[in-house]
Order: C-alpha cells, then sequence, then structure tokens
C-alpha cells in the first residue's frame, strides 16, 4: 500500500520469514520496548528506528530467526525432563540448547549468519561477561554457549566477550575432553543432545553425579524409564502447537523438583509428595517447618549497597486528597467500558465462593429436608425408614488475598490502568465474600539509583555493591481497611512520574513478610508483572543477572517452605519461567478475567 511506512514493511517481511522458518502460518511478530521474548506463536523483538537501518535490522532478523528455529526444532516438554535444579546448571543447560538450534539455523540458512551474529552482538552488550575482570565474574552460561556456537558454526567469540571467554576456557576445557566434539555429532536429535550437555555439566561440577539414573537396582530404574517413555511419547506426537515454548519448558520446572523439595521438608509429615496438583491445597496451612521467616536462608548472595534511603509508604502520603480523587476520575473514565466486563466476572467468582462456603449435607439423617434421592429404596424395600438430609455450613477457611502490582515505567499506560481497576474491582468482590484484600505496588524512588547510587559514589564505589537503587513500597490498601475508604489510593496509579524501575525480589519479600503477620488461615499473594527485574544502575555494577537469580531464589523458597500460596501473572512477559502457579497474557485487555480464574483456582477446595 502507497501509505505503508517503512517499518509496517519490514514488519510484514520479518512475520512472513518467521512463520517460513518456524513452518507455521500462525506465527506472529510484535514490538517490544522491552527484552525479547517469544511465547506460543507470538514472538515480540525490538523495535528499529522508523526508517528502519541496516544495522537494527539484522538485530531484529536476528532475535525473529532465534525464536523462529526455537519453536521448529525445539521440544519444550523434552528439555524439562531432567532439567537441572541448580540456577546456574540450568542458565548453562538453556544456553547449551540455544546454541544447538541456531546452530541448526546457520547450518540451513546461509543468510541467517550476519542476522544471529548481530543478534548475539546486540545481547552481550548487556552481559556481565564484557566487564569480567578476572574468573569469578564471567557468566559461566555466556562464556559456554559462545564456545559451544564456536565449535558448532565456526563463528568467532565477539570482540566485546572476547577477552571474557579467554578467562575461562582453559579451566572449561581442561574438564570437558571431547564434549564438544560428541555434541558436534548429536545435533539434530535434541534427546541425545540433552543428555550429552549434562554430561558435560557432570564433567564441570555443575551437575551433581547422584543425579544420573542408578542402574543397579530394578525399583530405579522403572520411574525413570517410564518417565522416558512419557516424553518419547510427548515428542513423537509432536508440541501441541498451542504450547508455548518458554513456558513449557520453564514455567514448569517446579514440577520435577518439588517432590524432592516436599521430601527434605517433610521430616514430620508426608504431603502430597509428587503431585504437583495437590500444591495449591496443601499451601494453604501453615504446615511446613517453623524457621523464623526473617532469616533468609544461606546461599542467597544479595545485599542492598544501603536500605537508610528506602520507604514504605501510604498513597496518599505521595499525594493529597485533592489530586488523588481527580487521578482516580481520570482512571474511571479511561476504563468506562472495562469495568462492566470485570464486574460480571467478578460476580461468577463470588457466586463459586458463596457456594464453597454454604454448600455441604448431611444425609441419612432422622429429620430435616426430605431426601428425594433416596426415595426408590423405600419403594422397593417398605420397611425402610424415610431418608432425610440436613444442609450444612462448608468450612471457609479464613483468609486474605494480597495483590502486588508491579509499578514500573513498562507498566505505564492501558497496563497499568487495568491493574489497578481489576485490582479496585477485585477487592470489593471479595470483601463481600469475607475475604480480606490488601493492595500493594513496588518501584523505586529515582531513576538510575537515587540516593543509595551516590552514596557509592561518595564511597569511592567500592566493587560488587548489591542493589544500588532507592526503594519505593507502596500500600495501596491495608487488609483490614474498606475498599470504599482505599478505593481513591489507586488513583495514585495514573500519575506522572511515578512508575520508574522494578526490584521484584525484594517487593515479593516485603508482601510475603506482611501477609505472614496476618492472622487469617489461609494466606494468597498474587503478583501482577510485565517484566523481568530491571534496575539499571543495580545491574550496571553488578552481574547481569543479579536481581533475576535473586528473584528466582526468592520465589523458590516460598513455593517450597512458605504457608503463602504464591501466583503470578505477567503481562505480556513470561512469568511461567520463575513462578509455578502462573499464567502469561499478551492482550492486556485479558487481565481482569485471569486474575480472576487465578483467584478462583487458588480458592478450590477438595
Amino acid at each position: 500500500m502507497a501509505d505503508e511506512s517503512p517499518l509496517d514493511r519490514f514488519k510484514l517481511a520479518l512475520t512472513g520469514a518467521a512463520r517460513a522458518i518456524a513452518r507455521d502460518p500462525e506465527t506472529e511478530v510484535n514490538w517490544t520496548a522491552d527484552a525479547p521474548f517469544a511465547a506460543g506463536k507470538m514472538m515480540r523483538v525490538p523495535s528499529p528506528g522508523r526508517e528502519v537501518p541496516a544495522a537494527q535490522a539484522r538485530e531484529v532478523r536476528g532475535f525473529a530467526d532465534s525464536f523462529a528455529l526455537k519453536m521448529r526444532h525445539h521440544n519444550a516438554r523434552l528439555h524439562k525432563a531432567h532439567m537441572p535444579e541448580d540456577l546456574e546448571a540450568r542458565a548453562c543447560y538453556d544456553a547449551i540448547e540455544r546454541a544447538r538450534y541456531e546452530a541448526l539455523g546457520e547450518r540451513d540458512y546461509v543468510g541467517m549468519r550476519a542476522n544471529l551474529a548481530a543478534m548475539t552482538e546486540q545481547r552481550l552488550s548487556s552481559d556481565a561477561i564484557t566487564r569480567a575482570e578476572e574468573a569469578g565474574e564471567v557468566p559461566m552460561q555466556t562464556a559456554l554457549g559462545l564456545m559451544l556456537r564456536e565449535q558448532l558454526t565456526g563463528q568467532p567469540i565477539p570482540l566485546a566477550a572476547r577477552a571474557g571467554v579467554e578467562l575461562v576456557r582453559e579451566h572449561i576445557e581442561s574438564r570437558i575432553g571431547d564434549d564438544f566434539e560428541r555434541l558436534t555429532d548429536a545435533l539434530e536429535d535434541q534427546a541425545a543432545f540433552q543428555s550429552l550437555a549434562l554430561d558435560m555439566l557432570r564433567h564441570l561440577d555443575m551437575v551433581p553425579v547422584e543425579q544420573e539414573p542408578d542402574d543397579s537396582g530394578e525399583e530405579e530404574d522403572n520411574p525413570d524409564e517410564s518417565g522416558d517413555q512419557q516424553d518419547e511419547t510427548d515428542e513423537q506426537d509432536g508440541a501441541d502447537p498451542s504450547d508455548q515454548p518458554e513456558v513449557a519448558a520453564e514455567g514448569a520446572e517446579g514440577e520435577e523438583g518439588e517432590g524432592e523439595g516436599q521430601e527434605q521438608d517433610s521430616g514430620e509429615q508426608e504431603i502430597g509428595e509428587g503431585d504437583p496438583g495437590d500444591d495449591g491445597e496443601e499451601m494453604m496451612v501453615p504446615q511446613r517447618r517453623n524457621a523464623p521467616w526473617q532469616d533468609l536462608p544461606e546461599g542467597f548472595d544479595y545485599k542492598a549497597f544501603t536500605t537508610s534511603f528506602d520507604e514504605v509508604v501510604e498513597a496518599t502520603e505521595l499525594c493529597d486528597f485533592d489530586e488523588l480523587d481527580r487521578l482516580r476520575a481520570y482512571l474511571d473514565s479511561q476504563l468506562a467500558g472495562l469495568a462492566g466486563v470485570v464486574t460480571r466476572l467478578a460476580n461468577r467468582l463470588q457466586r463459586r465462593l458463596m457456594a464453597q462456603q454454604n454448600r455441604s449435607w448431611d444425609f441419612d439423617q432422622e429429620e430435616g429436608l426430605l431426601d428425594a434421592a433416596r426415595l426408590a429404596r423405600v419403594v422397593i424395600s417398605p420397611g425402610q425408614s424415610l431418608s432425610y438430609k440436613v444442609e450444612q455450613e462448608q468450612e471457609f477457611k479464613d483468609t486474605v488475598v494480597t495483590l502486588l502490582i508491579d509499578n514500573s515505567g513498562s507498566m505505564r499506560g492501558r497496563p497499568i490502568s487495568i491493574a489497578a481497576i481489576s485490582a479496585d474491582i477485585m477487592a470489593r468482590t471479595l470483601e463481600r465474600c469475607g475475604v480480606k484484600v490488601e493492595i500493594l505496588g513496588f518501584t523505586t524512588r529515582a531513576w538510575k539509583g537515587g540516593q543509595s547510587r551516590e552514596k557509592w559514589l561518595a564511597d569511592g564505589k567500592p566493587t560488587t555493591p548489591g542493589r544500588l537503587n532507592d526503594l519505593r513500597h507502596i500500600i495501596y490498601k491495608k487488609a483490614d481497611e474498606p475498599m470504599r475508604r482505599a478505593r481513591r489510593s489507586l488513583g495514585l496509579m495514573m500519575r506522572e512520574g511515578l512508575l520508574k524501575e522494578n526490584i521484584d525480589g525484594e517487593a515479593l519479600l516485603w508482601a510475603h513478610e506482611r501477609l505472614l503477620a496476618r492472622p487469617e488461615d489461609r494466606r494468597i499473594l498474587m503478583v501482577i508483572s510485565d517484566g523481568a527485574p530491571v534496575d539499571d544502575s543495580t545491574l550496571s555494577v553488578n552481574s547481569a543477572g543479579y536481581l533475576e537469580q535473586h528473584l528466582r531464589k526468592v520465589i523458590d523458597w516460598i513455593e517450597k517452605s512458605s504457608p503463602v500460596q504464591l501466583a503470578a501473572i505477567g503481562i505480556g512477559h513470561d512469568v511461567t519461567r520463575y513462578y509455578k502457579k502462573s499464567v502469561t497474557i499478551m492482550d492486556v485487555e485479558q487481565l481482569g478475567g485471569t486474575i480472576i480464574e487465578q483467584l478462583a483456582d487458588l480458592f478450590e477446595v477438595d
């Protein structure tokens, strides 16, 4: 069309190429200002400039090519089957698999080499390997992935990462022997490649040898063989077209490890081992270990340079009432149409909860309501007495729900508006059911460090300072506060300049600690976010995965040991990589309904 811009034409061509590579005509390509990712048949890649400069176009093509190759050559179920539990080993495992399917693309499509090379260099621009000065600072997953790429494709290590790779090359090569050559021979067989990758990680002491299958006993063999047969069946059947490659591969990461985790923690009682479906109900009751929650487990390897400038603040302290009323009116005007839809869905949730609270019968009673279902036996045998039933009140655990909303800059616009209005409607709905709701938000006080960074600079820039920004944790509604009083506070999310950066791990610990102080029997924490933890100031002086690794450890700790039920909703971001109970939505309009469905599942009782 004559009015199409270069950017429109580029997107059309990119989508066509991605569909051809993935061999799926329903593959879609969209732009994102966040980190690129793929989920299901949708991929989001960086948006180039309006005139599509050649260098940016190659980078964007590289991301699209990589995602399309993953859709075509990667079996998510097979990948997750033997995924290591250790976070660093898991990151290496993922990097090795990415090197495999990207190498297949370079072999089959000559024109793809330049695209993937440009994408790799762009990825490395923010990687800690480019800043490493000694071996201990080199991310092993990056070095291993680049060395394997070099072996599989003949592509040299990018200049920016070359010095970092050389710091660890001798260590890696002295341990792996001919593992790279063996991986090269198994390039087209994901199952064999995966097995060899695990062998290599064992040689690097990243995966314990004890995790290898034990061939000495029949009792040990049968479960493994059964699992392998199931994986082979999955692979033969082909991944379901609706499967999300990233979601399926990493979102279920807790399913295998869960049985082992419970086994370790259940010295006093064995609860639902090996049955992920029971996880939600078991987490309702505080029946795990009674260790002090303030004592974080060793190995978190996370610190804040200073907490002096952090704040926990109520929404009304950041804005006067007149402005809050104006912002609330603006919020309502933005979402007038959506409110009715979410309200109807919320009413459905209310009916389900009320049914759980009220509907239960005792049968075969001497008096009460006549049980018509048992009249047949009286007709058959007149000597039988009539049977009655009595309605009993169903036990419904005293419950509190916390909605923890990401208040980062990338949520600006419609995502934060819908999150605010959905939280409002959910709070009023649950309040009618006798469920208390707390609404919290998290962001930072400043962009790029604030006073924490200034103090770090004044102290002479000590190395690896840890978190280097000022936290701002916001209380929009307390659990014991009626929603009618807190309603105006949610308007604060519309305030210009409030939304900055997001440090999810500490926000999760803060919300979790508040829930543990509550007296209710059932405690639910739902996180709403649209991106991985990002704080430029922190990441510029620590390892690239510093905040993300902390978040993963916090989530793992809560999911395995806490009485709190944890769930998450990702808006255009794959949170299933982090949370076992989670869902990713690509359209922000789905948020209200998704919150309701997630809550309904968490409230289900046997």
